[in-house]
């Protein structure tokens, strides 16, 4: 099977190619983004207050998840080339590496998240309720980022080779249960918060167990092994490098949401509640468009590998016309219903003026949908490539650079409230995608040194040998 779909990757239809692999993704993506919309259908039955205080503290969780997102992203990037390359040996050597250093990492992120979060949510400008909310969302959500990691690295090592379909079939497994758990922890138990993110630890932790037993039972031609395990300094350089700009750009913008965040908090709960509502139905609706960015990162990367640049070019230029269509048709469903769409995720009965907020917003964004989409297949390239540091400049410069002096400017220099915030958020989309294509353009992308240099030490050690 996986040799079919190397063949199929590397030879077939690229748009089958890119169907066939999307699909699962944008299915594994929608069922994890169900994770944030089914715990806040639940939240918002508490309240509003609640409710905007589990949004408000979701840049802090992102942020230390961008490193394990960063690593995952490597893992993708060097695996699918040495597959390219038909190097399973290096392929598997890498795999374990990549498991042990995101396990530790993971760790040593939940306890530095779980001990500073009211540090962190004060700073960011969090009060009263929104704050205490907050801190006990965020320190058990915490704790399931060893899990979160874990299966991080289960979809990398999968993805890589072609596999998306069994991380999906785990993910809605998971997704399940957390619906199943959801309502018992929050309303039975009287958890409130608590319940919801201990609903969503508990799925996540099945999630990963499931997903590492997999690859320990070496059912795919990469299976991790930690027999005789040692730390490998030079492929956790090669990681880190690839993986180090991943990070930093999510991890930037993370930062960068979490200014946002008190920006928007500055305005009232009912904006902060309204910001949350939309970008979750936002991402709802971008699935496909960030499905296709994700499977173009393997594409990319294995047809790098096996020295077809051209073929690269022409599954990035596909990706971006079914991104633009997909995205569309995103357009026209949130606008030709957007008051059923807001009134179905927002069941709070304090929640007519988020309800307000959340139309007036879903209005500016839904302009942008393909500019976000755009975005995603712009990633998928320099990701597949190795050349994360186009993808991290992107992710940075689109919050620092564009959208947070835009909303400083507006709120300090004008009257017209929480609508800069929304028109931000959408131009900002068009100026990135302006960076993109330039960088796209000038090629240096192209340049794939992560298999290579790998030959190349193969050569060098066969020379010595020969010589000795």
């Amino acid at each position: 099977m996986i040799k079919d779909k190397r063949s199929l990757i590397l030879k077939g239809n690229l748009y089958k190619v890119i169907g066939i692999l999307a699909l699962p993704i944008m299915v594994n993506n929608l069922i994890q983004t169900l994770y944030n919309l089914v715990d806040g259908v639940w939240v918002s039955k508490i309240g509003s207050v609640e409710f905007a205080a589990t949004a408000f503290v979701w840049p802090v969780n992102f942020l230390f998840i961008s490193i394990g997102t960063g690593l995952s992203i490597a893992g993708t990037s060097i695996i699918s080339q040495f597959v390219g390359a038909n190097d399973y040996k290096e392929a598997k050597e890498y795999s374990s590496q990549l498991i042990a250093i995101s396990f530790l990492a993971s760790l040593i992120l939940a306890l530095i998240g779980y001990i500073l979060a009211p540090s962190i949510i004060w700073l960011m400008g969090g009060r009263g309720d929104i704050a205490e909310f907050g801190k006990i969302y965020l320190r058990i959500t915490c704790l399931d980022m060893p899990f979160m990691f874990l299966f991080f690295n289960f979809n990398s090592i999968m993805n890589s080779q072609g596999n998306t379909l069994l991380p999906t079939v785990l993910s809605g497994i998971s997704a399940v249960l957390n619906m199943v758990l959801d309502p018992i922890f929050i309303f039975t138990l009287n958890m409130g918060v608590a319940g919801a993110a201990w609903a969503t630890l508990l799925s996540k932790a099945f999630l990963a167990l499931a997903g590492f037993a997999v690859l320990l039972m070496g059912k795919t031609k990469v299976t991790p092994s930690f027999k005789n395990f040692k730390f490998s300094k030079q492929k956790f350089d090669k990681i880190w490098r690839i993986a180090l700009p991943s990070a930093v750009g999510q991890s930037g913008s993370s930062i960068g949401f979490m200014v946002l965040n008190g920006f928007i908090v500055s305005y009232g709960a009912s904006t902060m509640a309204a910001f949350a509502m939309v970008n979750r139905i936002t991402s709802l609706v971008m699935q496909p468009a960030m499905g296709i960015g994700a499977a173009l990162t393997a594409i990319v990367g294995q047809n790098l590998g096996s020295n077809q640049m051209n073929r690269a070019k022409e599954a990035f230029s596909k990706a971006i016309k079914l991104t633009v269509v997909f995205s569309s048709v995103g357009i026209l469903a949130m606008l030709a219903f957007d008051n059923e769409i807001i009134n179905f995720f927002m069941q709070s009965k304090d929640g007519k003026l988020v309800i307000e907020e959340s139309l007036v917003y879903l209005h500016y964004i839904a302009w942008s949908m393909p500019l976000m989409g755009i975005f995603s297949v712009f990633q998928g390239v320099f990701q597949g490539s190795g050349h994360t540091k186009y993808s991290m400049s992107m992710e940075i410069g689109r919050l620092w650079l564009v959208r947070l002096p835009m909303i400083l400017m507006f709120k300090y220099f004008t009257e017209i409230g929480s609508t800069g915030i929304w028109f931000s958020m959408s131009f900002s989309n068009f100026i990135v995608c302006i960076y993109g294509y330039i960088i796209y353009r000038r090629g240096s992308w192209q340049n794939v040194v992560v298999h290579r240099e790998q030959q190349e030490v193969k050569v060098k050690e066969e020379i010595c040998v020969n010589e000795c």
